[in-house]
């Protein structure tokens, strides 16, 4: 995988500007792309979709292809070299501790393992803040991070109507 997303990357494309009912050529871009070998995600991202109760959810169940296995040894390594930083970090402690708990240091975790770019659609923060943000550690890690929409035009994505629609 070239690129892994995080689950913000999903969740908002589902609720605003690519709907499953108003957009399926992106969901189905998405699979070519992960047939491709280039766009998926980690297992935990997976697990986080799936815990929903909507057509994301189910999207999710459906494409376990979709989510790479995030605990191998050189995954773990680096989520521990993640934790290291982020628990001797001076950061919120409540953000800090949401961080930790969710999919967000075992995405730019298994990105450095692979030399993978990580999706997301949170913004890069100035160095001195107390929030704990997936671009900030990615940067702190040496891991490209870059938001959906540059995303898209790097992997130049067109989701065009066809003639006679």
């Amino acid at each position: 995988m070239r690129y892994l997303l995080d689950a913000n990357t999903y969740i908002q494309a589902k609720n605003q500007y690519y709907g499953m009912d108003i957009c399926p050529a992106y969901w189905e871009w998405l699979d070519q792309q992960c047939d491709a070998g280039i766009v998926g995600s980690v297992d935990m991202i997976g697990r986080e979709l799936k815990d929903g109760n909507d057509e994301l959810a189910q999207w999710a169940k459906d494409r376990s292809q979709h989510f790479i296995e995030n605990d191998d040894q050189a995954t773990q390594a680096e989520f521990m070299n993640i934790l290291q930083f982020v628990m001797a970090g001076d950061y919120n402690q409540k953000n800090r501790d949401d961080f930790l708990a969710k999919a967000d240091p075992w995405i730019i975790a298994k990105a450095k393992t692979i030399g993978a770019t990580v999706v997301t659609h949170e913004a890069l923060l100035a160095p001195q803040t107390r929030k704990v943000k997936v671009p900030n550690i990615c940067n702190r890690f040496g891991v490209p991070c870059i938001d959906t929409f540059s995303f898209l035009r790097k992997l130049k994505a067109k989701f065009v109507l066809s003639a006679g629609i």
